[in-house]
């Protein structure tokens, strides 16, 4: 397995660092049998990179160690987001590789310098991600994340635009929805949701993400004291039936 340096890590706010924290608690609370989890969301640029790889790091803090897996073999971010770089600045190999039978397992999986935090990139685009992500290797490669490491945190791409994530979700224990304030309408969130139940995938609840706080009754009485911070934190974390009553 070889390692990667991912060369453009943020430190977190403190508003960010709750929001991180009470997300990690809420997901705990879903009990120990919850380890492998898919995080999408309706449409592109709501933030479930962003969230995901966040989270990642927030979990590894607490000592458990976290796969994270890109499954977005269409327009992935990840890895250019993060300026990651393998250590022998080789070319960076990914899902797609894998899937496609082109690499190993070990030749995709890399550790990174966050302690307990590893990564499989997408990899290249690919004209049929949904084809290959039903093959064997996808489920095998999930078997054997199960077995070591505490969590497996999936990014997909957005329900509402691909079908990915409904195949994705047939492996895993439940499912987070990103949304973005002020960006998919309810009809739209409500059909993603009904698509994710349709794969039988239990919905664990949603992250609202990209709040304005300044609209926000907490902004009004903390704006003063967190200032520009409140632009891009995390919401709250809602349970299922929060979902299900607010759409």
């Amino acid at each position: 397995m070889e390692s990667i340096e991912l060369r453009n890590i943020r430190k977190h706010s403190y508003t960010k660092t709750e929001s991180l924290r009470a997300l990690k608690t809420n997901l705990q609370f879903c009990g120990d049998d919850v380890k492998t989890i898919l995080f999408t969301s309706s449409i592109p640029d709501e933030g479930k990179s962003t969230v995901t790889f966040d989270l990642a790091r927030s979990l590894t803090e607490s000592g458990k160690s976290v796969l994270l897996i890109d499954t977005d073999m269409r327009k992935s971010v990840l890895a250019g987001r993060l300026r990651a770089k393998t250590l022998e600045k080789s070319e960076i190999q990914g899902l797609s590789h894998y899937l496609s039978g082109q690499k190993k397992l070990t030749e995709v999986l890399y550790a990174t310098q966050i302690p307990k935090l590893f990564m499989i990139f997408a990899g290249p685009s690919v004209p049929n991600p949904t084809e290959i992500l039903e093959k064997k290797y996808f489920a095998e490669l999930i078997e054997f994340a199960r077995e070591q490491f505490d969590y497996v945190l999936i990014d997909c791409a957005p329900i509402g635009a691909a079908i990915d994530a409904a195949i994705v979700a047939k492996h895993c224990d439940g499912a987070v929805l990103v949304i973005a304030q002020g960006v998919a309408n309810s009809r739209m969130i409500s059909s993603v949701k009904k698509q994710l139940e349709a794969s039988g995938v239990r919905i664990l609840g949603a992250v609202l993400n990209k709040v304005k706080m300044e609209n926000n009754h907490y902004g009004k009485y903390y704006g003063r004291y967190y200032g520009s911070y409140y632009g891009s934190y995390y919401g709250n974390y809602y349970k299922r039936d929060d979902v299900e009553e607010s759409i």
